[in-house]
Order: structure tokens, then C-alpha cells, then sequence
């Protein structure tokens, strides 16, 4: 196989289509969009890279990812069948304002093999996405069995004391005193959204590089896009091994 991957882990942006319009959203104010990835694609493309990789985890996001739940449990129900130990969803909880149907979805995602929701709570989520229905998802996603954790984004330093953070901090309490635990979260780097809306927030004459990006020669992450875009191919149109061997950094 190439010699510039050594694959570890897969990831699914599902879609960019979000229910929230966050001031740190590394992606900037994308518009509302019915692109999605297709599922049984990217159930094939799991399939086929599990037979040659030995893959650790997948996860898939977005935006937000519920709002197509079946494509999430396709994927997730595939990475379950090839034998993939870690599987989490990164979601908002909020996808609909129905409560059986918020509960219908949570079930399907422990049915479909997902063991761990990482759900963003915090001041930048909040202000856009009402906490009800995310508290109604969360005490479902339990119930459920799956493990969930709450997922921050902190400002500068979860230990900063900036309005933001300390926004942050009552609203994990709502969910810590339902015994609710909370992950380490994530640091808002000056991407999209937040290189705009917090710059006050950011030295403009240092640089932040983004966590999230990988050494082009040494790629563990095989990351999807919501339009089949991998590794400056597709999916649509070329099989995921092929793009694999032809990759060049």
C-alpha cells in the first residue's frame, strides 16, 4: 500500500448543515445545505480499508450530523461489522423538537453500534441551540446504555476566566448535577468564525496551528467530506483503495 499512509483512523463530516450558528465555528457562517454523505458509500469505503488497515476508531460530525441519522447509523453499523473498536458520533443534540423522535434517534444509535456520543455544550453552543432538548438527548443517549460525555469548547484555556468560559462552566453544571460527565473538550483555535468574532481573544502576531490538520506524509486519518471528497479524489467517482494507492502528498 502507500507508503504515505498508515491508516488508524476514519472520519465521516456528514454534512455541513448545522442547527447552530456558532461565533467559534472553525468553519465560518456556512448556509444551510442538503449535501450529505451518501451512507452505503461510505459503508463500502469502510468495508474495503478495514480488510487492508488495522483501524482503531471512526468517528463522524459536521456540522450536524443527526439531522441525517440513518446515514450516521449506515456508517456507524458498517464500522460495527468490520470490527472497529472505537465509534462516536460528535453532535449538538439538537436535530429536532420532537421528543419521541429525539429519543427514536438515540436508539438507533446504540442499535447501530455507536458506543460513545461526544455532545458540545457550552456558552458558544448555547447561545443559538436551546438546552431542553439537548437535556432530553443526553438522559435518551443514556438510558440507552451508550456512553456519553459532554464535549466544551473552552476559550484561551479551560482555566481562563473570560465571560465566555465561565458561561461554559454553568451550563455543565446543569448537566454534572444529572451526573452527567464531562470530557476535557476542545481549545477554540482562530479558524472561520472565531478568527472574526473572538479576535480580541487571539495574539495577531502569533500564529495557532490548526490541531486537527495532519503531516501530508504521514497520514493516519482518513477524513470524508459531506461530498465524497478524500485525499483530492472522491468517492463517487473512484474506489477508496485506488484513491489510497494514487495518493501523492
Amino acid at each position: 500500500m502507500n507508503k504515505y499512509i498508515n491508516l488508524e483512523r476514519i472520519e465521516f463530516v456528514v454534512t455541513m448543515c448545522c442547527t447552530g450558528r456558532c461565533r467559534h465555528c472553525s468553519e465560518g457562517s456556512h448556509h444551510f445545505s442538503g449535501c450529505h454523505i451518501d451512507g452505503e458509500l461510505a459503508a463500502r469505503a469502510i468495508a474495503e480499508v478495514s480488510q487492508h488497515y488495522n483501524i482503531k476508531s471512526l468517528m463522524t460530525f459536521g456540522g450536524e450530523p443527526l439531522l441525517y441519522p440513518e446515514t450516521v447509523c449506515t456508517i456507524h453499523s458498517a464500522a460495527k461489522a468490520a470490527d472497529i473498536p472505537k465509534r462516536e458520533v460528535i453532535t449538538n443534540g439538537y436535530f429536532s423538537k420532537n421528543e419521541n423522535r429525539i429519543r427514536e434517534v438515540a436508539q438507533m444509535l446504540a442499535d447501530s453500534g455507536v458506543n460513545r456520543v461526544l455532545l458540545s455544550v457550552d456558552a458558544f453552543h448555547q447561545e443559538t441551540i436551546p438546552i431542553e432538548p439537548v437535556m432530553i438527548f443526553a438522559e435518551a443517549v443514556r438510558n440507552t446504555g451508550v456512553t456519553l460525555f459532554l464535549s466544551p469548547a473552552w476559550l484561551i484555556s479551560p482555566e481562563d476566566n473570560n465571560p465566555y468560559n465561565n458561561a461554559t462552566h454553568d451550563l455543565l453544571k446543569i448537566f454534572t448535577d444529572k451526573d452527567f460527565y464531562v470530557s476535557e473538550g476542545n481549545i477554540i483555535f482562530p479558524q472561520g468564525n472565531a478568527k472574526v468574532l473572538l479576535a480580541e481573544y487571539f495574539d495577531e502576531n502569533s500564529s495557532v496551528a490548526n490541531p486537527y490538520e495532519e503531516d501530508p506524509k504521514q497520514i493516519r486519518t482518513l477524513s470524508f467530506e459531506p461530498d465524497g471528497s478524500v485525499l483530492g479524489e472522491n468517492i463517487y467517482d473512484t474506489y477508496i483503495l485506488n484513491i489510497i494507492n494514487n495518493y501523492k502528498p
